[in-house]
């Protein structure tokens, strides 16, 4: 039996590599003799990088940077031997970098961002895979772009301070430089938020908030994003990308990638589906176990459990998919919840679900601390009693076969 182990991370306390060791272990327990394969995975948030170093070639870089609030911490990326840096912007702009009373949209900047992006271009990376997310700014990606060499400067010629709530003050545009600098670079990013770059549904209204924005900050740093994509189509040629999906990701540096560098936005869970070949992995699986964290209305948004399930229908509807996760709402694991869109999800009947089985992790009420402390051991024993329940259907099956 070729068993795919292929999860997310569980955010705050299992890597994706650990849920899949995890897993492994219970299973193993009762199914020794199975063929396992570890395939971590990643929607092009937290641990895309970690998820890619598994089974790409490459090092890891590490260099010092500014953190949101422009003080300096050392991040790292990863650069393939082919010349592919995998950068993740929470490495320099997280959101957790931040104590809770530091959190300010209005001065937090993504200027290490563009750190990154130099320093894999001196490393003499040739395309470079941006994972938007976990981001603590809100500067629609103007400090990422005055490390790259762009300046950015008010009425009087003087170069804007970090943070969003400068843009308001933008009077124009040098991107002279970016041109140079970018040349013979590929820029894709992985991402998998639709919010366009300003209005109701924009970066400001959207994640303000849980940056630390007040209701009248929302509103002004709305009206700061609109300027800046109102004068950068005065100086930079092509389509406005500001109402385009994902422009508004990562406190607007999905807008900036696209405007300023001609970046292409992918779905985080596809382009890394791909980068890893998991197609190549289902067709040779007997039984898919996939996960991660918590599974909700959020999972059927490009999330890797939903992900995995689907690829494995559209692939072969008779190989089972089992979910191990923290948590489960079970009122989002039906095909109802999916989008109707997706061509995988219109092979499947209404009554459907793409998984087979969804399994909740946690056994017992207890602290956040804890809960987070046991994730590991919650996770190896549900494995097992998956496993025991397989084994045991097995056996109940054989016995009746052979009673008649």
């Amino acid at each position: 039996m070729n068993i795919l182990i292929a999860p997310d991370s569980f955010k705050e306390s299992l890597e994706a590599i650990d849920v899949c060791s995890a897993i492994k272990q219970g299973f193993s327990q009762v199914f020794p003799e199975a063929s396992y394969t570890l395939l971590p995975l990643a929607d092009g948030g937290e641990g895309t990088s970690a998820v890619l170093s598994y089974v790409l070639h490459g090092q890891w870089q590490q260099l010092q940077v500014h953190d949101p609030l422009m003080r300096p911490i050392t991040a790292k990326y990863f650069l393939t031997v082919d010349g592919i840096a995998v950068i993740e912007i929470a490495e320099a702009c997280g959101l957790h970098l931040l104590a809770k009373e530091e959190r300010n949209p209005l001065l937090a900047s993504s200027f290490g961002v563009g750190e990154m992006m130099v320093d894999a271009i001196q490393q003499g990376a040739t395309n470079i895979l941006i994972g938007l997310g976990g981001s603590a700014t809100n500067d629609a990606g103007a400090g990422m772009l005055q490390a790259l060499g762009v300046k950015l400067q008010d009425a009087t010629g003087t170069v804007l301070k970090p943070g969003g709530g400068n843009l308001n003050q933008l009077h124009s545009i040098k991107h002279q430089a970016l041109q140079s600098l970018l040349s013979g670079v590929t820029i894709s990013v992985a991402c998998d938020v639709t919010s366009p770059l300003c209005g109701p549904t924009g970066a400001s209204h959207v994640f303000g908030p849980q940056k630390g924005a007040t209701v009248e900050e929302v509103l002004s740093l709305d009206k700061a994003l609109a300027h800046f994509a109102t004068v950068t189509h005065t100086y930079i040629s092509g389509d406005d990308c500001s109402h385009i999906e994902g422009a508004g990701a990562a406190g607007g540096l999905g807008f900036a990638l696209m405007a300023y560098c001609q970046a292409e936005l992918k779905s985080g869970f596809d382009t890394i589906a791909k980068m890893v070949e998991l197609d190549r992995h289902l067709a040779k699986a007997d039984l898919v176990i996939t996960g991660e964290g918590k599974l909700d209305a959020q999972t059927a948004m490009g999330k890797v459990a939903s992900g995995v399930a689907l690829r494995t229908k559209a692939i072969n509807p008779e190989l089972p998919v089992i979910a191990i996760c923290g948590s489960v709402d079970y009122q989002h694991t039906s095909l109802d919840s999916l989008p109707k869109t997706d061509q995988a999800v219109q092979q499947l009947s209404p009554q459907d679900s793409p998984f087979d089985a969804v399994f909740a992790s946690i056994h017992q009420l207890d602290s956040m601390q804890v809960v987070l402390k046991n994730a590991y051991p919650n996770v190896r024993y549900t494995a097992l009693q998956v496993a025991s329940t397989l084994s045991l259907g097995r056996q109940l099956f054989y016995t009746k076969l052979h009673t008649k």
